[in-house]
């Protein structure tokens, strides 16, 4: 079955009712659970959400977040190698609002061959991943 990477930016409009993508991330969210596909994220984006979320929104979004939202997550973990190889992506792209978050994702999107991902950021579009929406 098809694995969905899920960006920073989806679980964050999930979690927001203040973002502007917040309804459509619902819905999309909702659709992707009942299609039965593994739904994967990595530990930075979560780390980069967890920030965002607490900073902007307050605490009990955070508990949302993790008590209703990352039970449905398969994580994976950045290791030292793939860190690395984030680095290098960022320092070779010469672009200063592409982040490290974003190119450590398309690290764990690579090695795990996953082509699909859930995400408001048009950086995925541009590396050539299919994108939800």
């Amino acid at each position: 079955m098809e694995k969905v990477f899920v960006d920073t930016s989806a679980l964050y409009a999930l979690v927001s009712t203040r973002d502007d993508d917040h309804e459509r991330a619902v819905t999309l969210w909702d659709s992707l659970a009942q299609s039965y596909r593994p739904l994967i994220t990595n530990n930075y984006a979560l780390a980069e959400c967890f920030a965002l979320v607490q900073n902007r929104l307050g605490l009990d979004f955070v508990r949302y977040l993790q008590y209703e939202v990352v039970p449905s997550l398969e994580i994976a973990w950045i290791d030292e190698e793939q860190h690395e190889a984030a680095i290098n992506h960022v320092l070779s792209a010469n672009r200063r609002n592409l982040s490290l978050v974003d190119c450590a994702s398309f690290e764990t999107m690579h090695a795990m061959e996953i082509d699909t991902v859930f995400t408001f950021d048009e950086h995925f579009r541009e590396q050539g991943f299919n994108v939800i929406p």
